[in-house]
């Protein structure tokens, strides 16, 4: 089983939309870092922090599972969609997205500043200077211990 992190903007998908669905599709990812982890890494039963982004407090909002692993988006194929890349076809997708099962929601966001202060995720891909944009990062065991271990310390679970 590996470890992951991924961010949505709450205003557009947050961890409690994913309570009401159950499983929904992650789609949208047009990041190719992102999208090689999704196509290539990504598999059944990963466990995956759910982090807010661009809101206020960014930060770990819930946990989810890898339900299905990586396979075509399809939103790259029609015109009409925002996601649309016309040099994408079904003979040879560019983009990928894997679908994710709600597990559960922290009482409230565990903070980026919060993170910040756990020496543990200093070397994570979250803190790395040049990574901050990206929407899919691995997390190493230790990371998600760590993470797991102060929102349990703030009761947050």
């Amino acid at each position: 089983m590996a470890y992951w992190l991924m961010k949505s903007n709450p205003k557009f998908f947050g961890i409690d939309d994913l309570q009401l669905l159950g499983t929904d599709t992650w789609e949208g990812v047009r990041n190719y870092r992102a999208r090689n982890f999704m196509r290539d890494d990504m598999q059944v039963g990963d466990k995956v922090v759910f982090y807010h982004s661009s809101a206020k407090p960014s930060g770990v909002a819930g946990i989810m599972t890898i339900s299905r692993a990586g396979y075509p988006d399809p939103t790259q194929f029609h015109p009409e969609h925002r996601h649309y890349d016309p040099t994408a076809t079904e003979e040879q997708p560019r983009w990928y997205m894997v679908d994710v099962t709600f597990e559960l929601a922290f009482t409230e966001v565990l903070p980026l500043s919060a993170l910040k202060s756990i020496p543990t995720l200093e070397d994570s891909l979250l803190l790395k200077k040049g990574c901050q944009q990206l929407t899919v990062i691995p997390l190493e065991p230790k990371h998600w211990q760590a993470i797991m271990a102060m929102a349990d310390t703030l009761d947050l679970l």
